[in-house]
């Protein structure tokens, strides 16, 4: 088994665990509990969507822009906590967010396992001193949704 393909069976697995418990928390443990960044269950639900359409559109665009690509970042200087409020996830259908939330984590794993391995050597502008791979992004991708679903974890045991 590959790293990458480590990764897609991961993203599955969480969305197999996770759902179920998802769909399960009350009102209050989603929309009124916050964490150490002020955001509640459904914003971060909300946030792991945002990072899924990111990460997807960057697989992409690594794969036939030129290397070093230089695509947006949307977590750095605060912006991800602006996409969430702009996107208003607080007040999201729960039920929506969820499908949302599934849905794109199945496509990215679609993506990841699509993935022209002569392009995982590409890479994108983390920051003006900092370059990832493509490679190296498929496989943080996992890491920072179960750190996100590690804060939930925090929240509903709160």
């Amino acid at each position: 088994m590959t790293e990458i393909d480590f990764v897609i069976n991961g993203i599955l697995s969480v969305i197999e665990v996770w759902e179920p418990r998802l769909l399960a928390l009350s009102e209050d443990k989603i929309s009124k509990k916050r964490n150490s960044q002020n955001r509640t269950v459904k914003q971060i639900v909300g946030h792991m969507c945002d990072s899924a359409s990111n990460n997807t559109h960057r697989a992409v665009h690594l794969q036939y822009q030129k290397s070093p690509l230089d695509f947006p970042n949307y977590a750095i200087d605060g912006n991800n906590d602006r996409w969430i409020a702009i996107q208003n996830y607080q007040d999201e259908d729960w039920h929506v967010l969820l499908q949302l939330w599934k849905y794109s984590n199945i496509h990215i794993a679609h993506v990841f396992r699509n993935i022209d391995e002569s392009k995982l050597s590409n890479k994108w502008k983390y920051s003006e001193d900092r370059l990832i791979t493509l490679k190296e992004g498929i496989i943080d991708y996992l890491r920072h949704l179960k750190l996100h679903l590690s804060e939930i974890e925090e929240l509903m045991n709160s």
